[in-house]
């Protein structure tokens, strides 16, 4: 059994070293995200231009319901299209935006061998906290980072995802641009700071991980290999500005400059090296159970009781006790008892650094 269990973890091993190891993917210039109707779109593409500027008059004069295209008819479907097809890059939305609220920032030891850090908002303030926890990760010799950016909200604040970015990379390094076209200029940001930790870094991302944070999760798979655990990103990595629309109370929220670097993220969305599928509402219960109580109870599984001989002497069955300590516990009331959380994500980045000690891997 032992040299079976030893030739899984070997192929898992190795498997995940050769992602880790690789060059990251070349991923061809991003095209715009797909429209709700594949066939459809992809049938108005493959006409030439005149054609879909004539087919746009028939409809005009030859469609049997001609008060369905007039101009504000015209508009609005043009205007729909262009927001399909721009995807997360452009939006129609309410002019009163809600108060941005703080996620915080959470670090531990797991297993006494790996840090975590969920990095929750950027913020000055989380920026000094990140620097406290690597320090400690270092005067306690860990060797690998888990880097959660899962409660990290969407932010345009790319300077201090830079600042974060800083702290992990070496010195010198460039890290990403931001393109405006509108000014024709770049904004280079580029290491100035020795790296605060030397180790393997596996980042935890997910749909909702939208700005900034894909912006982290991507320089740092560009630079030092570092994983990413989670589902494809939304595709944000841009300044947006909002431009009243009138009478309508509303305003368009438009991209107006974009992070290049190796990896392309607007307007598709970062992809994970390792895809976990993980659904809203369970990942929501789990991240508000490890801001309340910890990580390691969602990663590491408790021993269930068994029953054994002594139980059996005694008379006892410890199985038993525990199923019906679980159901006096439970919340619901009605002898249900809930089913246990699991961060499956972060397991999989634990697995991943389990594997390469195992092995005497070492950081990409």
């Amino acid at each position: 059994m032992t040299s079976v269990l030893r030739a899984t973890a070997q192929t898992f091993f190795f498997a995940l070293l050769a992602l880790a190891q690789a060059e990251p993917p070349k991923v061809p210039a991003p095209t715009p995200t797909p429209s709700p109707t594949p066939s459809l779109r992809k049938t108005v593409d493959a006409l030439p231009d005149g054609d879909a500027q004539q087919a746009l008059e028939l409809l005009r004069s030859k469609y049997v319901r001609s008060g369905a295209l007039d101009e504000p008819a015209l508009a609005r479907a043009t205007l729909q299209g262009l927001l399909e097809r721009l995807g997360g890059g452009a939006s129609v939305r309410p002019s009163a935006t809600p108060l941005p609220v703080i996620s915080p920032l959470r670090s531990e030891i797991l297993d006494e061998r790996i840090g975590y850090v969920r990095l929750g908002s950027l913020t000055r303030g989380h920026i000094a906290e990140l620097d406290a926890a690597l320090g400690n990760f270092k005067s306690k010799k860990i060797g690998a980072l888990v880097l959660d950016l899962r409660a990290t909200p969407p932010s345009s604040d790319f300077e201090l995802a830079a600042e974060v970015i800083k702290r992990l990379t070496p010195k010198g390094k460039m890290l990403f641009a931001v393109h405006r076209p509108s000014l024709k200029q770049e904004q280079m940001f580029t290491s100035d700071l020795d790296p605060a930790f030397h180790g393997v870094i596996v980042t935890l991302i997910h749909r909702e991980t939208a700005g900034a944070p894909e912006v982290i999760a991507a320089v740092l798979r560009t630079t030092l290999n570092a994983l990413t655990i989670g589902q494809t990103t939304a595709g944000q990595a841009a300044e947006f500005a909002d431009f009243p629309l009138r009478g309508g109370g509303k305003v368009l929220h438009v991209a107006v400059a974009e992070v290049k670097q190796e990896l392309p993220i607007f307007p598709d969305g970062l992809k994970p090296d390792l895809p976990v599928d993980f659904s809203p509402k369970e990942e929501e219960e789990v991240l508000k159970a490890e801001l309340e109580k910890g990580v390691g109870g969602l990663v590491f599984e408790t021993e269930r009781p068994r029953l054994n001989e002594a139980a059996l002497v005694a008379g006892t069955n410890p199985e038993i006790d525990a199923r019906e300590a679980e159901q006096a516990s439970s919340s619901e009331g009605a002898g249900e008892v809930k089913p246990m959380l699991y961060d499956a994500p972060l397991q999989r980045a634990v697995d991943l650094v389990t594997a390469l000690s195992i092995f005497g891997g070492k950081a990409p």
